[in-house]
């Protein structure tokens, strides 16, 4: 494999672009470390001609956010025969949309906080205080509000008095038209890396997340010593367990592919909720996923090496 040429596509133009461009650098260096020829592309109106006249062996999609996860780019990637590593466009379809995603493993029997999905449209047709007042009868309080789609907790924000809903709704409409309403779970909150190979997904060790504000937003997220993080995570047997195995399902439920991220809590109780799942996870120096491979004693270029050697050859 070292005498292959692979082109890491990182940047794009959603709010998630630096973050992105990160994760391009740290993996790009990884892979050079491998022996691997690599080219870092941004995505812009050059990609597909590029794709044509410089086309990689395979392609890496290092891209958070819009047209990167949302499954456009992998279908760019799908119609030239581009090999790729990372989810398709119909799995990152399904894991794009939050309550898609929830209802869906929901369905297949696994636990997740109680949510509502309400457009800005409804709001202004039908009376904000009206909407609100009835969400926090439904769902009670406290509750996270996030946009319906989307990464790296933008415009997420956790709500614990009425009170504060307005100014809550507003931050969240900033990052898109749509917002999901959801039942705030307190527990140990985690992140669990799936990795295919040979055998199949596998789940590597649990992170836990512990940040210093108490919500594990963006500046939480990629501030470092805001947040910290353990891994393995602090959980008995059967919560690890239990973790290990809700990240393996949602893998296989939603069809992802090659590598994944999903983020659920654990409550006192023992029980398990998921939140939602990332087919294109951030490595940055203070993402959670380089953190559980390390744990699992392996490298971040080791693991990517296995999946575009895994991509040729499908």
């Amino acid at each position: 494999m070292v005498d292959r040429t692979v082109a890491v596509l990182a940047g794009g133009l959603s709010h998630e672009r630096d973050v992105s461009l990160r994760s391009g650098r740290r993996l790009s260096a990884a892979l050079k470390s491998e022996g691997f020829g690599i080219e870092e592309w941004d995505t812009d109106a050059g990609l597909l001609e590029r794709l044509r006249t410089q086309r990689p062996d395979a392609v890496v999609v290092a891209l958070h956010g819009g047209e990167g996860e949302n499954g456009s780019v992998q279908t760019v990637l799908e119609m030239l025969d581009v090999p790729f590593v990372g989810t398709g466009s119909q799995g990152c379809r399904r894991a794009w949309d939050k309550p898609t995603a929830k209802a869906l493993l929901q369905n297949a029997g696994f636990s997740t906080p109680g949510w509502v999905v309400l457009p800005h449209s409804t709001f202004r047709e039908l009376g904000a205080q009206a909407v609100l007042d009835a969400m926090v009868e439904r769902l009670g309080l406290p509750l996270i509000l996030k946009p319906d789609q989307g990464g790296s907790a933008l415009g997420t924000q956790v709500v614990r008095e009425a009170s504060e809903l307005p100014a809550a709704m507003v931050g969240c409409f900033a990052y898109g038209d749509t917002v999901l309403a959801e039942r705030f779970v307190d527990g140990v909150e985690v992140a669990v890396t799936v990795v295919e190979g040979e055998d199949g997904p596998e789940a590597l060790p649990a992170v836990e997340i512990v940040p210093e504000s108490g919500v594990y937003d963006y500046t939480a997220r990629y501030t470092a010593g805001l947040t910290d993080f353990f891994t393995p995570a602090r959980l008995d047997d059967n919560a690890a367990k239990a973790v290990a195995e809700l990240a393996v399902a949602v893998h296989r439920v939603l069809g992802l592919r090659d590598i994944s991220r999903t983020d659920a809590v654990v409550t006192a109780d023992g029980t398990v909720y998921f939140l939602e799942v990332n087919p294109s996870p951030g490595l940055t120096e203070t993402s959670t996923v380089p953190m559980a491979i390390e744990a699992a004693g392996r490298s971040l270029g080791t693991v990517f090496a296995d999946l575009i050697a895994r991509a040729i050859s499908r």
